[in-house]
């Protein structure tokens, strides 16, 4: 006996490639890989920023017709993931603290503790909260990090629900206006993503960048 083609598609799906996530689970897909990314530490290694930008990218019609997304919906289903995720994240530390971060054994997520431990530090819990979203693993592990950190419950839902509309919103229609402006934009998708990944960072960067502008001043002040 076979197995339908549909679920034939969703058993063969690969979590670590974006189009592959779209084609088995669509818009519903996106709701649930934004929730696990950004609310569970298992989530780490989902790939957020590329799954957003092709989603978007996808529902211009541009690349594999096979893979039918509407804008609308697909904008709902990723804040809503994004922002529940967050907050599931949050209540999530509070609850158990450090404990669940201190078993996992793995490397990246540990490294990923230690830069949301510095991004909460030097820039207060508001500009943390939303850099965070823009940084891979970081907007998985600083969540729990700041329910275990006891940051205000309100103090964080402004600003993971500000950060969260900002990062989820703004790359689907990122994708959206690229694939809706450029002819067969499809054939460049990998440079793309890697663009996205490496643009995801200026944040931090420039945050860094005033920073140590900042240090040198009052050094030179002294």
């Amino acid at each position: 006996m076979t197995s339908p083609p549909h679920l034939a598609a969703q058993l063969a799906v690969n979590v670590l490639d974006a189009h592959s996530l779209l084609a088995a689970f669509g818009v519903l897909g996106v709701g649930v890989v934004m929730f696990a990314e950004t609310g569970l530490l298992i989530g780490f290694f989902l790939p957020g920023d590329s799954l957003l930008f092709t989603a978007g990218l996808l529902c211009t019609g541009t690349g594999d017709q096979t893979v039918k997304l509407s804008l609308a919906p697909l904008l709902i289903a990723a804040a809503v993931g994004a922002l529940a995720g967050a907050q599931f994240g949050y209540l999530l530390g509070r609850k158990a603290g450090g404990a669940l971060i201190a078993h996992s054994r793995s490397r990246q997520l540990h490294e990923g503790v230690k830069r949301a431990e510095e991004l909460l530090e030097r820039y207060g819990h508001a500009k943390a909260v939303v850099l965070a979203r823009f940084i891979p693993v970081v907007r998985t592990v600083l969540n729990p990090m700041a329910g275990a950190l006891e940051v205000p419950v309100r103090t964080f839902t402004l600003w993971q629900v500000t950060g969260g509309l900002v990062w989820s919103v703004g790359l689907t229609l990122a994708g959206y206006a690229l694939g809706s402006s450029v002819p067969n934009v499809d054939r460049y998708l990998l440079p793309l993503v890697a663009l996205i990944v490496v643009v995801s960072l200026i944040p931090l960067l420039v945050e860094m960048l005033r920073a140590r502008q900042g240090a040198d001043a009052r050094g030179g002040n002294k």
